[in-house]
């Protein structure tokens, strides 16, 4: 059995070092999840079907969107309940969560088989891939539970300091993918469908894995579900909400900027395109950091140890520092054999590798805002963060990449985004220095609080 971390003592830098590496390497199995499939779908069904998976997967990527907001929140409370100590509160939040989360992915389910058809028009999908852009994405709203389940089971380990097991639930779901696409495609002649029935296969084996060890190890304290205290909903819908609305809002961002890369014709956007999936990659280092650091501050802030918190922020902001730098080095030095990888055409080769030579020094800025709202993010601050994006995509990154992009050109774009990175994390940095995230309360205090005063009675 994985180790459970105890992060309100010990060595922070090991912490760190031991509890982001497996993260990482989840983070990466989810996007060979992604690659794989593509993949398997291009060569075995078509350009028209994985049109129709790229299309599908757009809707699918709002969907999980939320559902990550929601993972967010339950990192934050679940990890402040184990840095206090309270097996109590654990199972009253995990209670809460297990119920609101079976609710939604019945509702969502429901209305997503309802709408998919008129949601796919409202994208103007082709005539010639919408019958398998529909198939496609209701036989995966059919299998949202195990989307929502077996991320939420990752989460939960996480909050209370167990990040290898979680790895070792998505790569059943990756190694099971990659087997069953071609069976179901090719041998079962099931096209298209065949890949949304082994993406809700795969998701279903890791869940009920992920669930049964879980249950059997007594790695967390689950309960029979029963209906949560009206407090405890709250509390979820409160920082759930808006978490989840951070992603919208990134999502809207991403292709806000597109807008501006596809003014500059097919070879910009190919080089763009090309240089986006290596960053990626590129990021996965400062996200995990950003996760591992939101699970440890949230441990100590429910322990009240403010030293240990602002110490994990510190070493978390070393840490990204090293690593970033590390790999801006390494992608100045060989940008263009990355970009080969994807295309060929001359053009955009140049334009690719000179938008990742030029913006691979502003990557640890980028890694700061991840390091310092994960921070603020586990002491409950998902509206503060939400703001903070919104200041981030649409008042930074959007509006200088496209007056930068007048100025000069299509290098104009690489010079905007980084730019918007350097203001964005001083921002990150005025809220965590001098805004009011301390003073929010942790969660379960109010209840701990009435349980005393009715002891002392």
């Amino acid at each position: 059995m994985a180790k459970q971390h105890d992060f309100t003592e010990g060595n922070i830098v090991r912490q760190l070092f031991v509890f982001s590496g497996p993260i990482i390497l989840a983070n990466l199995l989810q996007i060979s999840y992604q690659f794989i499939d593509s993949l398997w779908v291009g060569n075995l069904i078509g350009a028209d079907a994985l049109g129709a998976v790229s299309i599908s997967s757009t809707i699918m990527f709002t969907v999980l969107s939320f559902v990550i907001g929601l993972n967010n929140a339950a990192l934050t409370i679940l990890s402040q309940q184990k840095g206090k100590k309270s097996e109590e509160g654990l199972k009253r939040y995990l209670n809460a969560f297990v119920v609101l989360l079976t609710g939604m992915s019945v509702v969502l389910s429901l209305v997503g088989v309802l709408l998919t058809d008129w949601v796919l028009q409202l994208m103007g999908t082709p005539a010639v891939m919408m019958p398998m852009a529909s198939a496609y994405l209701k036989i995966n709203f059919i299998g949202i539970l195990f989307l929502f389940g077996y991320n939420f089971i990752g989460t939960v380990l996480r909050s209370v300091g167990d990040s290898k097991t979680p790895m070792y639930f998505v790569l059943i779901a990756v190694l099971l993918n990659a087997v069953l696409d071609p069976l179901f495609i090719s041998v079962f002649g099931w096209g298209i469908e065949g890949v949304a029935y082994a993406t809700i296969f795969s998701q279903g084996i890791a869940f009920a894995t992920g669930a049964i060890y879980t249950l059997r190890k007594n790695l967390v304290p689950f309960t029979k579900p029963h209906v949560p205290a009206k407090r405890e909903v709250a509390d979820i819908l409160k920082l759930g909400i808006p978490a989840g609305l951070q992603m919208s809002v990134i999502a809207a961002g991403v292709m806000a900027i597109m807008s501006v890369v596809a003014s500059f014709g097919p070879a910009v956007v190919a080089g763009y395109g090309a240089a986006q999936r290596l960053d990626s990659l590129i990021m996965l280092p400062a996200q995990a950091l950003g996760t591992a650091v939101n699970s440890m501050a949230g441990q100590n802030i429910g322990a009240g140890k403010w030293d240990r918190v602002y110490r994990i922020t510190f070493y978390g902001f070393l840490y990204n520092l090293t690593i970033m730098l590390s790999i801006a080095t390494f992608v100045v030095l060989f940008a263009e054999y990355g970009i080969l990888l994807f295309i060929e055409e001359t053009d955009a080769v140049r334009f690719g590798t000179g938008y990742l030579k030029m913006i691979a020094f502003f990557y640890p800025f980028l890694g700061i805002n991840f390091i310092l709202n994960g921070t603020v993010r586990a002491a409950g601050a998902m509206f503060q963060v939400l703001i903070l994006n919104i200041l981030s995509f649409w008042v930074l990154r959007y509006p200088i990449t496209y007056l930068f992009s007048e100025m000069f050109g299509e290098e104009g774009i690489a010079y905007g985004i980084g730019t918007s990175f350097v203001i964005s994390s001083l921002f990150a940095f005025l809220y965590y220095r001098y805004g009011k995230w301390k003073d929010i309360p942790s969660f379960g205090e109010e209840e701990e609080e009435m349980e005393k005063a009715h002891r002392v009675r």
